[in-house]
């Protein structure tokens, strides 16, 4: 940049044309050291892949529907392959044997995050997710992190008569969602009243705060979150090229400005609960924290010690972690059901015979409803919505599959092509419920379920992975307990993904719904 600063200086106004042949130049440069730089141990050889252009790379291969182009190309170059992303080598797993050797197997080893530009403006940096730290100060801090959320989510045992927060606060709001949508007239998108019942059970297992559905403030919420999904499903380009940070760029304003006001909103909240925070009264996961932080900073280890100020980043991931995941996973459930109305109302049938129509299903009745359960996990698996992890890198060097793989190489987890596999999955891409359920279907076979990856897998698994799930399954059990759903007549969903950060489908204003039987008789 100090060139292009000194052209600038010495012929005036300098064009765009030149500066990209002067960031093309630094760029050949950068890939030639590069290299000269790699040492490959004798006996070894780097990962297979694709050659790519200067500068470029891979780009304009991946550039549309890159779970897909990346798959196609792992059939080519096998389970550990690389490409280049403008001048950033990435290795790319796929295989769901490869992937657990990686994240599980040689867990320490994967890690780590990439330092990627755009990381470091989520929580200021700090983001447990996001942060390249994997440290003991990042483990400490995971763990404090998922004793909070354990404290208010954990679900009760199927003897149990006794309900979890996250249940009831479920409950309440699929319950309002059944009370809705019966209220609606017309036709309507039920994504637009799923997103704000979600968001709002976030809210109240981490703030303690349930709010009306015309709150302001719980809108706000709502739409910042789609803020960030519609910026950040773009990528970055300047993560991968980085002359282009020096550039102008609307996206990357967007996105720098998502975060600092969200985390504003959360600093805000974190402030009013250290004001009014009572030891013998913890009301919900913000207080918890607050909880643990300060019984663990008395005689701890100062390396290990969470500052004050680093609460708030806690509540950032935790409260991400369940947002999205969630509402995309329920929207494409009843995309999924409208789609295939037979499938429906055997889920239906299930909780008839099962729970009856007396009572709310609830998390201990998940082991007797094998169909519901099944049909939950090939949404996953079908869907893959979240075709990517969030991208690792290599702790240092490492040998997977008989290919070095030197330190801090940014690593892409392909969870699409394990669940699309067809040496996994008999016609992978048919929506099939009974493929997880034992020959006399009064099961669900865990060892397949086990093969869906959604979540990640290892020490950098999705912590919200837990709550995920049994919101997923509460909302759904209880929406089709009391509610019938279709589209209108002549209408047809279009299941067509739309990638991005997570894989959305197209809205749909056409739905419908029945009442299947009198909600007065439900408990």
């Amino acid at each position: 940049m100090k060139a292009v600063m000194s052209l600038a200086g010495s012929q005036g106004v300098v064009s765009a044309s030149e500066v990209l042949l002067v960031a093309a130049v630094f760029c050949l440069v950068f890939l030639l050291m590069q290299s000269f730089q790699q040492h490959i141990p004798k006996g070894l050889k780097s990962p297979p892949g694709p050659r790519g252009y200067p500068i470029l790379g891979n780009v304009l291969e991946l550039r549309k529907d890159t779970h897909l182009a990346l798959t196609r190309l792992s059939q080519k170059y096998g389970d550990v392959m690389e490409v280049r992303i403008g001048t950033r080598p990435v290795v790319v797993l796929s295989g769901l044997d490869t992937i657990r050797q990686a994240l599980v197997k040689q867990g320490e080893d994967f890690m780590g995050r990439p330092d990627l530009y755009s990381f470091q403006y989520i929580a200021d940096g700090q983001s447990l997710t996001f942060s390249p730290d994997s440290g003991e100060v990042w483990k400490a801090r995971r763990k404090l992190a998922q004793n909070a959320l354990k404290t208010f989510s954990i679900a009760p045992s199927p003897t149990s008569s006794s309900t979890c927060l996250l249940e009831e606060h479920v409950s309440k709001e699929a319950d309002y969602l059944v009370t809705k949508f019966l209220q609606l007239k017309k036709s309507f998108d039920p994504y637009r009243y799923l997103v704000v019942s979600v968001a709002n059970v976030i809210c109240a297992i981490c703030f303690g705060k349930r709010y009306d559905h015309n709150d302001q403030e719980l809108l706000n919420i709502v739409n910042l979150s789609h803020e960030f999904a519609d910026v950040a499903a773009a990528g970055n380009p300047a993560d991968f090229i980085p002359v282009l940070r020096y550039l102008p760029s609307r996206a990357m304003k967007l996105f720098i400005a998502f975060n600092k006001r969200f985390l504003h909103f959360l600093q805000k909240i974190v402030k009013e609960h250290y004001e009014t925070y009572d030891k013998n009264n913890i009301r919900d996961i913000t207080d918890s924290l607050i909880e643990q932080c300060l019984e663990k900073n008395v005689g701890a280890n100062t390396a290990t010690q969470i500052p004050k100020e680093k609460i708030v980043n806690l509540v950032n991931d935790l409260f991400g972690a369940g947002f999205d995941t969630v509402t995309t996973g329920l929207s494409w459930s009843l995309m999924y059901l409208v789609t295939y109305p037979n499938i429906q109302k055997k889920i239906q049938e299930e909780l008839d015979q099962t729970i009856g129509r007396e009572r709310r299903p609830r998390l201990s009745d998940r082991g007797n409803l094998p169909y519901t359960e099944a049909f939950i996990l090939e949404m996953f698996r079908h869907s893959s919505f979240l075709p990517f992890t969030i991208p690792h890198s290599t702790t240092r060097d490492t040998v997977l599959n008989g290919y070095h793989i030197p330190k801090d190489r940014c690593v892409f987890i392909n969870q699409w092509q394990v669940n699309h596999d067809e040496k996994l999955w008999k016609d992978p891409l048919t929506f099939n419920p009974e493929r997880f359920l034992t020959d006399e279907g009064t099961q669900v076979n865990k060892a397949d379920g086990e093969k869906v990856v959604i979540f990640g897998l290892g020490k950098r698994k999705c912590i919200g992975e837990h709550i995920a799930r049994w919101q997923i399954f509460l909302f759904l059990s209880t929406l089709l307990q009391q509610l019938e759903f279709s589209v209108c007549d002549g209408k047809k969903v279009d299941m067509t993904p739309i990638y991005g950060l997570s894989l959305k489908h197209k809205r749909c204003e056409h739905f419908q719904v029945k009442q299947r039987f009198p909600m007065k008789s439900i408990n």
